[in-house]
């Protein structure tokens, strides 16, 4: 799932905006000295270079706690080596952005040190799905940027914009559609179950989840390209030769203000809402500059920051935000979002795999 931000932040590159990091925060005197550091892992590429830019030299300004910032190994490399060195006491980062699927796992593990909510004055900002808990509760990470992947279409092919996911299955769609090419970053079967089944709870059987696919199996005869590269689906979309799919929210959004015959809707059932966590390493030493950090980037000035100038949905409550009704529709939404079923990428990944070649795209 971290590949597909990677490849998405990539693309908010023609963004080149600054991150300007607003706001500060009342740091104890004790962590103002200027030996105190933090090591923190991102994603990265235009992400990193945005955040060693802008947003790491306004924290240290404000804290005096220096940032190292370390590119992540795309995929689950970075949870591997977090892990490996977790057993020998080492944290190659001690705060790392983590996705939701590489949560699950370290919870597993133990890997991640509990985050203290108490310390987070901006923490009670933050929407409900955004704190990453262990099972009894604890919290094993909080929100640090998120997206939409949404209903795109080409505007000289469809006059009208779709209202609903089901637009996927008109028989009048047949081989328009371009789809993401992989079970773990489509999320159909989460659009599926919204969709037909009442809403994703359905996945929580197998028999739900072989349902979802023979449902999602209908779809097929639409489907013209289940891409991997963006790129290629992003430029059939323009053209109109691949006029329906899947896309980013914001890029797309991007692609129509650049005069691109395309647009990006929400459908009645939600948009696709992946994210990526803040996740503390329970072998790092610096607990405390973790927690200033992580409550440094929950405040509603960054995330609004991260909005206009990356891209990112902002994943504190949207009356805290000085975003424009503009601003906000460019990067979210207020429809209640399909949230990933994240476990079952966990739980039942070589299944599903299997399933999806058989039955969807092989």
């Amino acid at each position: 799932m971290k590949d597909l931000i990677n490849a998405s932040i990539s693309r908010r590159g023609v963004l080149a905006g600054s991150l300007v990091a607003a706001g500060t925060l009342a740091m104890p005197s004790i962590l103002r000295a200027q030996d105190k550091s933090l090591k923190v892992g991102v994603y990265g590429g235009y992400f990193k270079d945005s955040f060693d830019k802008n947003i790491f030299p306004d924290f240290t300004k404000a804290t005096g706690i220096a940032i190292e910032s370390i590119a992540e190994p795309t995929g689950e490399a970075w949870l591997v080596q977090l892990e490996q060195a977790a057993k020998a006491g080492q944290a190659p980062a001690d705060v790392s952005m983590m996705s939701q699927v590489s949560m699950l796992k370290g919870q597993a593990t133990e890997l991640w040190a509990p985050i203290d909510m108490a310390k987070l004055k901006n923490a009670s900002g933050l929407i409900d799905r955004f704190v990453n808990k262990y099972p009894d509760g604890r919290v094993a990470g909080v929100g640090a940027v998120a997206w939409y992947i949404t209903l795109v279409t080409n505007t000289d092919v469809f006059k009208e914009a779709p209202t609903s996911w089901e637009a996927l299955w008109d028989p009048a769609n047949a081989d328009k559609l371009g789809l993401l090419a992989l079970v773990s970053n489509s999320f159909l079967l989460e659009v599926t179950a919204k969709t037909f089944f009442g809403g994703t709870n359905a996945l929580d059987t197998e028999e739900g989840i072989l349902k979802a696919f023979d449902k999602l199996a209908e779809v097929k005869p639409n489907v013209r390209l289940w891409y991997r590269d963006e790129a290629q689906f992003e430029q059939s979309l323009k053209s109109g030769e691949i006029p329906m799919g899947q896309y980013y929210h914001d890029v797309t959004g991007l692609a129509a203000a650049d005069g691109q015959p395309v647009r990006s809707t929400f459908p009645k059932e939600g948009g696709i809402q992946d994210s990526g966590c803040w996740a503390l390493s329970r072998a790092s030493t610096k607990t405390d500059e973790a927690h200033i950090f992580i409550d440094y980037m929950c405040q509603p000035a960054i995330q609004a920051t991260l909005s206009r100038k990356v891209g990112t949905a902002p994943t504190v409550k949207r009356e805290l935000l000085d975003l424009t009704d503009a601003e906000f529709a460019s990067v979210s939404s207020d429809i209640e979002p399909i949230t990933p079923r994240y476990d079952l990428y966990q739980t039942k990944s070589d299944w599903l795999n299997q399933k999806w070649t058989e039955l969807i795209v092989g």
